[in-house]
Order: structure tokens, then C-alpha cells, then sequence
């Protein structure tokens, strides 16, 4: 795992390598084990690095035989070495054991089909000096970042904005459209961002750009080919995927630990890593001071039913408020909760403890139909049939949907009345409307807007095949593209984890499980109101019980409360001053005034407010951290790069000092 980074030019005028330099200097926390850097006069790539494979021989940019194929990339191809045999066999010839060279090699061979082959999670480009063009592509479910932009055709990419932006060459400005993604759904959809004029790869996506000029392609596309009946070796196939899942993704020069939540997603994968490991594997969980929120007691049952060697760690009460500007430094996106304050500690503590790769969870909820918003649709569709019926309704309080909450009567109106099951977007409706954050705009931020409206911009784009899809596939979809990808892969997420060094990898999101889960019957998956049925199932004959009877648990965070302490840093009350609102001009002082007394009085704080104080405390911070100031690092000292490649560069001087340096111009 590792940043990458890198700059191509319309016209070859060159590449200055304080550029590239800077480029990575911005983001080595992704990369703290070593640098190298291509310089090209018409391309040069940045490269930070994890070492996770192929320790000693696997730095990078790296090229082909003849330095005509040049890569920075970053990630983890599990299937490499079955890759490496065939590629072998076709001639080819390896000089490191690394993941990274089966993708020069095998772009070599099969060019941008080599996309179809990879199993793994990546981002990467690929400067071909033959046809003098740059291919980039991300992994099928976006687990990896990169961002790009373009200036009069010179094209800028990396695996965080902040590489982009310290160029100097590209400016960061605010998109009120990409914001109001951000507020409304939780997250600016690819390739949309909150920076106007920088993009995100979409998942399952490459692009070629050439002469100045980029073109964008989907390589896979989420399909829900729903059987009628479920085969009769579910538990077999499903077993089989499994296994091979979480063994691949073991694969590493480094020991592999594993996340534990106390809950069964967790506890599957941490349990596969434990009885496919060699030593005993360590897990790591964190969990809140807040009782209401502590789940120490489930995680600390679950690692010891699976064998781990757990650490855990108790966040305080007013730690998110503290530490919420690093968090925003690294998520570069305002958000509407606090949950990735807590992957930043828990990344933190997995990191102090000397590790740096884990396995995790996410992305059993999307694909086995366990996540809340599936449940409490079905419920809403049983109640309209019968509005009438309040005993039908009463299966809103089995969903735990606010029912405790203050205004929850309210709540459950809004739930019946926000939306006919016609929609599309059905499933949906309620999180997207619920951060109620429309209101708190100002009039000059809503003309900004241009009457756009996000909602029916995501209704419109879905695609032809989404309406042949069964209501609960739909919600599927919709949970995987507005959710899944953009807010718990990124900010909840790599992120996160990257932000300290740590890798995270997702067994659950193997294309090959999600398309043996994606053609089973939907009854195999959410039945009434539980869900993960067939993986229950599977999970009942391979696993301990502790493990399979763990109920579904996710790691909670406070949401406003812990920004109203007495104890709480002084930041937050200066971005929320009448003056400071007006400055940046997006959210009504008035408005925003009467959430913040309503949160510092005390009382319970409805969800949707919840939600809409911290998109607003957040959207403060990041226009402070990134628009009102400029991003300015120290470049990387070139002489300490561990490969620096050129390409007949005039003027440039390498220092003799390089670990590894070529010229590599005919």
C-alpha cells in the first residue's frame, strides 16, 4: 500500500521534481518507508511507500525491461502470483517478487485488459513512453482513492487532493454542488468532490489520457441477477469463496492483524485470519468512554472465542472534538458524523502496536443486506399498505429507528410520509432528507446551487438495468454507490487508516463473493427483518458459536454532544461566531444559531439535527483548512529517494547520494 501521485503535460516542457517532490511530501503518511520519483519531460510520477510485499526489492516508479512502461501505483493485487506463472509462461521475465511488477508486465501483455484479471484493491497509472500516453484505473468497488484534475490540458492526479494541491499549480475552491452531495447523502458522489474542478476516479473505472485530453471507461458495473431458487450447495460455494478470500488477502511479507466491532462481520474474517494463520494473529478494536455507546464487553468475548491477540482502546468523551481537525485534514471532505474519528484512533493504535496491515468487515452489510436501511424499508412498505394500522408500525420500535429519541413521533410520520414506494430512491429517501441541512443555507448559497437539485440528479442518473432489479436490490445498489463507496471506503476508511499507515483489507469485497451474493434470491439474504441469512447459515457449520450468535454492531460514535463540553477546544466556537458564518457564506448564522443552542442546552438532540450540526461544524473547518489557506510542504529531499528514474531532463542533476538511480532515455 502506498500514495501515488503525478503530473502529465500537453506539450513536453518538462517536469520539475521539487514538484513531484512536494506531491509526496503531502501525502507520505501513506507512504513512510521510502519515496522514488519518475521525471520526464512530458510526465513525472510520484511514489510513496507501504512496504507490505516484496520488502527490499519493491520500490517504486518502477518500469519494464526496457523503460518503456513506467508505474506508480498503489494497493494490493492478492492474485499476483498466479499472474506471475502465466505471464511467465508467456515469456516474460521478473526481476522482484512484488505485486507491482505483474502489473507492468501483464499491462504489457494484455493491455488495459489486464483490468479484468486483477483480484484486489488499487489505484495506480501507467505512463506508456511507446504510445506516450498515461492509464490510470481504480479498483471495482473503490476501496482505493485518486483524485484528478486538469488545467489547459495538463492533467494532475493523486491519491489524495492534497498532493494535487500542492503542486501550487492547482487552486482549491469550494463546488456548492459537490457540497450539498456531501450534506445531503453523506458524501459527494464520484466522480463529483466538494474542490471545484477535481475529480474522483469512480470505482471500476480507467481512463487514457493522451495529447491533453482524457477518456473515461467503466470496466465493471454492479448487476443483481437474482435467481429464483437458491442452489442446493449455497453453503459449499459460499464456503469455498470464503476461504479463498481471506487467504488471499493474508498474503504479505508483514504479519496481518484484524479489526474486531463485537459484531459477526468482524468476527468472521478475524476468525478465517486466526485458523488460516501461522501465529497467533493480533485484533484490534476501540470503543467509547460513553457507556451508551461501549461495546468493550462483545469485542473482548469475540476475540477470545476467535484466538486473537486483542488490544483495545477507550475514546473519551471530548477526544473526537480534539482530534477532529487531524481527521478532517485527512478526509478532505466535510462530514455528517463522527464515526471516522474513531477508524482515525483505532488505525493510531493498530500502527503504535507495530502493525500495519489488517483485515476487517465492511461490506457484509451491503452485500448480505444487513445494513439498517434495508430493514426499516421493508417495514415502511408493510406500513403503507395499512397506514391506517398502528400495529403495523409498532415494527419501527424492533428497528431501534429513534424510537427513544425526542421527537420520535415526528420521526415516524416523516418515515411513512417522505416518499411513495414508487420512487426509485425509495429505501433512501429518509437519509438523504434527514440531515434537515437545506434550511441552514443562505440565500446567496442556494443561488449558487442553480436550483439543482442533488436528489433528482441521483434519481435521473441511475442506471436502465436498476429498474428491472428487485425494490431490495435497488436499495442495494443505492447503498453501495452513495454510501459504501464514497463514505465508509474513503473517509470512513482508507482515509483513516492511511492517515497513520495502516492498510486495511476487505474480504467481503471480493467481486467474487458479491456476485455469488448479488445472483442469490433476495429470501437468502433479508428475510422479515434478519439479515445475512445464508452467511449466518455458512457461518453456523465453520465457526465458533460465540461468533455466529454475535448480534450486528457497529463501531458508534457521538454525534453533536461532544462538541458542547466544557472541555471541548476552542476551534469550535470560533468557526460558529455570526462573523465567521458570514465569511465563508454558505450557512445562515440565524439558522445555525438556533442548532447550536438547542445542542448546548442539554437536552437530546434528534438525529437529523445531529447530522446537520456537524455538517456544518465540519464544512467550517475544511473551508478553513483548505480554501482560506493554502497547502504548503516542504518538498521530499530528492536526494533521499529511494529510485529516482529521468528521462533526458536538461538541467537536472541528480545527487550522487540516490540509493537507486537510472537515466532511462533512449
Amino acid at each position: 500500500m502506498s500514495g501515488i501521485a503525478g503530473i502529465a503535460r500537453r506539450y513536453p516542457t518538462g517536469i520539475a521534481v521539487d514538484s513531484l517532490a512536494r506531491m509526496g511530501a503531502a501525502i507520505q503518511h501513506r507512504g513512510p518507508d521510502g519515496y522514488g520519483f519518475y521525471v520526464g519531460q512530458r510526465v513525472g510520477l510520484a511514489h510513496v511507500r507501504l512496504s507490505i510485499v516484496d520488502i527490499t526489492a519493491g520500490a517504486q516508479p518502477l518500469t519494464n525491461e526496457d523503460g518503456q512502461i513506467i508505474i506508480t501505483y498503489n494497493g494490493e493485487v492478492y492474485n499476483h502470483r498466479e499472474l506471475r506463472l502465466e505471464l511467465e509462461g508467456r515469456g516474460h521475465v521478473f526481476r522482484t517478487r512484488c505485486d507491482t511488477e505483474v502489473l507492468v508486465h501483464g499491462y504489457e501483455e494484455w493491455g488495459v485488459d489486464l483490468l479484468h484479471r486483477l483480484d484486489g484493491q488499487f489505484a495506480f497509472a501507467i505512463y506508456d513512453r511507446n504510445r506516450e500516453r498515461v492509464f490510470v484505473a481504480r479498483d471495482r468497488f473503490g476501496i482505493r482513492p485518486l483524485f484528478y484534475a486538469q488545467r489547459n490540458g495538463d492533467f494532475y492526479f493523486g491519491s489524495e487532493v492534497k498532493a494535487i494541491l500542492a503542486t501550487g499549480e492547482v487552486d482549491a475552491a469550494l463546488d456548492p454542488r459537490g457540497l450539498d452531495e456531501v450534506l445531503t447523502f453523506g458524501a459527494a458522489r464520484p466522480p463529483r468532490t466538494p474542490f471545484s474542478g477535481i475529480a474522483s476516479l469512480e470505482p471500476g473505472t480507467y481512463g487514457i489520457w493522451r495529447d491533453g485530453a482524457l477518456w473515461l471507461r467503466h470496466y465493471y458495473e454492479l448487476d443483481y441477477p437474482e435467481a429464483p431458487e437458491e442452489p442446493l450447495d449455497v453453503i459449499e460455494q459460499l464456503d469455498e469463496i470464503m476461504l479463498r478470500s481471506v487467504g488471499m488477502r493474508l498474503r504479505a511479507d508483514v504479519p496481518v492483524g484484524a479489526y474486531v466491532s463485537g459484531g459477526l462481520d468482524s468476527a468472521i474474517t478475524a476468525s478465517l485470519a486466526r485458523s488460516a494463520s501461522p501465529y497467533t494473529p493480533q485484533s484490534f478494536s476501540i470503543t467509547s468512554a460513553i457507556p451508551e455507546y461501549d461495546e468493550s464487553l462483545h469485542q473482548e468475548e469475540v476475540a477470545r472465542a476467535v484466538g486473537t491477540a486483542h488490544t483495545a482502546s477507550v475514546i473519551r468523551q471530548d477526544t473526537i472534538a480534539h482530534s477532529f481537525p487531524d481527521v478532517l485534514w485527512h478526509a478532505e471532505t466535510p462530514l455528517v458524523a463522527t464515526g471516522p474519528a474513531l477508524m482515525y484512533h483505532l488505525a493510531k493504535l493498530t500502527k503504535e502496536s507495530g502493525v500495519k496491515v489488517v483485515v476487517g468487515g465492511r461490506g457484509a452489510d451491503e452485500i448480505f443486506l444487513d445494513s439498517h436501511v434495508f430493514k426499516e424499508a421493508s417495514v415502511r412498505r408493510f406500513c403503507l399498505r395499512r397506514p391506517e394500522s398502528l400495529a403495523r408500525q409498532r415494527l419501527f420500535e424492533r428497528l431501534e429507528t429513534g424510537c427513544h429519541e425526542p421527537g420520535w413521533e415526528a420521526l415516524r410520520r416523516f418515515l411513512l410520509d417522505v416518499g411513495p414506494t414508487t420512487d426509485p430512491l425509495f429505501s433512501h429517501l429518509p437519509r438523504f432528507l434527514g440531515s434537515r441541512i437545506e434550511g441552514l443555507y443562505t440565500r446567496e448559497f442556494k443561488s449558487c446551487l442553480g436550483g439543482i437539485d442533488v436528489i433528482a440528479e441521483l434519481r435521473a442518473s441511475l442506471p436502465t438495468r436498476f429498474f428491472g432489479w428487485s425494490s431490495v436490490s435497488q436499495a442495494a445498489y443505492l447503498e453501495m454507490t452513495t454510501l459504501l463507496s464514497p463514505y465508509f471506503l474513503s473517509s470512513h476508511g482508507d482515509r483513516m487508516t492511511m492517515a497513520h499507515g495502516v492498510e486495511e483489507r476487505y474480504p467481503f469485497l471480493d467481486h467474487r463473493l458479491f456476485e455469488f451474493a448479488s445472483a442469490l434470491p433476495t429470501g437468502s439474504r433479508l428475510r422479515g427483518l434478519h439479515g445475512k441469512g445464508v452467511l449466518r447459515r455458512w457461518a453456523s457449520k465453520t465457526l465458533p458459536s460465540l461468533v455466529t450468535r454475535a448480534r450486528k454492531r457497529e463501531t458508534r460514535a457521538p454525534y453533536a454532544q461532544g462538541f458542547f463540553l466544557s472541555t471541548s477546544p476552542a476551534w469550535i466556537g470560533d468557526h460558529l461566531t455570526p462573523e465567521a458564518l458570514q465569511r465563508v457564506g454558505i450557512f445562515s448564522p440565524a439558522a445555525v444559531g438556533g442548532l447550536v443552542r438547542s445542542c448546548r442546552s442539554g437536552h437530546g438532540t434528534p438525529f437529523g439535527e445531529n447530522r446537520a450540526i456537524v455538517g456544518v461544524l465540519s464544512t467550517q473547518l475544511w473551508h478553513h483548512l483548505f480554501v482560506e489557506s493554502a497547502i504548503s510542504v516542504a518538498p521530499l529531499p530528492v536526494r533521499g529517494a529511494s529510485v529516482l528514474l529521468t528521462d533526458g531532463v536538461p538541467n537536472f542533476s541528480p545527487t550522487t547520494n540516490l540509493q537507486s538511480h537510472a537515466d532511462i532515455g533512449n
